[in-house]
């Protein structure tokens, strides 16, 4: 890959070719883990990396570990919400507070690893969005079964082609990212909002892990009543969705 030149910036996302969005509720049995590997990955990453959490208005020490954690180490910062305002959200802030020209997602509870990242980087010459595939999944039986369901029946409904689109490890081109859309659900869609752009999606398989720590955010509504009915809201939008790229300009 290319290397790209950086520049400085107020934005210190600007100065990195790479930034991970962290989104974070109530994670804080998992935090001093989760900087340990993120530091790791840091130093072996084959671009040059940085960590932006998102606290989305945790209730618990969330945000006093993610304020310790930034004021000890140069490669990360972070945003808070003011009120919870859902997953969605928090990747949806994250997205437009980057300035690298890549953006990646790995969730606070390390079911996946950041080692796994440099699994998907080598192909983002070829890809606007590099995604992970969860290998012999660790989750209970009924997650996994209702993941399926839930995956199968979005994978119907978007004829994305994506095996497993909840797998919290992605990589996107930043500018691609910028232009999806805000709407309560968006990180369930996030391949094939990628593809309404015309967008090439690629999916690697990464290792999955059991929670060690704090406790999931999902449930049985959560993880297939609601993504059923966003699945229509996704159809409606589909086809009413405008993409267009700018032949000439005056404007610089």
């Amino acid at each position: 890959m290319e290397p790209r030149k950086i520049e400085n910036n107020e934005n210190k996302t600007a100065n990195y070719e790479f930034t991970i969005i962290v989104p974070v509720y109530n994670e804080e049995d998992n935090m001093p883990a989760l900087e340990e590997k993120l530091s790791a990955f840091i130093l072996k990453s084959l671009l040059k990396t940085c960590v932006l959490f998102v606290n989305d208005c945790s209730s618990d020490q969330s945000l006093k570990r993610i304020l310790e954690i930034c004021e000890r180490r140069e490669h990360f910062c972070y945003l808070s919400f003011e009120k919870n305002a859902g997953l969605s959200a928090a990747l949806k802030a994250g997205i437009e507070a980057t300035q690298s020209i890549f953006v990646g997602y790995i969730d606070a509870d390390l079911q996946t690893t950041p080692e796994d990242f440099n699994l998907l980087i080598p192909h983002l010459n070829d890809f606007e969005m590099v995604m992970g595939i969860r290998a012999n999944r660790k989750d209970s039986f009924v997650k996994n079964l209702s993941s399926k369901i839930a995956n199968g029946f979005r994978r119907m409904m978007t004829n994305d082609g994506v095996s497993d689109t909840g797998c919290p490890l992605k990589i996107i081109r930043t500018d691609y990212a910028k232009r999806i859309p805000l709407f309560n659900g968006m990180h369930r869609f996030l391949p094939a909002l990628i593809q309404l752009q015309n967008g090439k999606v690629k999916q690697i398989p990464v290792r999955h892990f059991p929670r060690v720590a704090g406790k999931s955010k999902f449930n049985l509504g959560n993880r297939l009543v609601a993504p059923f009915i966003d699945c229509f809201a996704y159809r409606w939008m589909k086809k009413r969705y405008i993409n267009f790229k700018i032949a000439e300009t005056n404007i610089d």
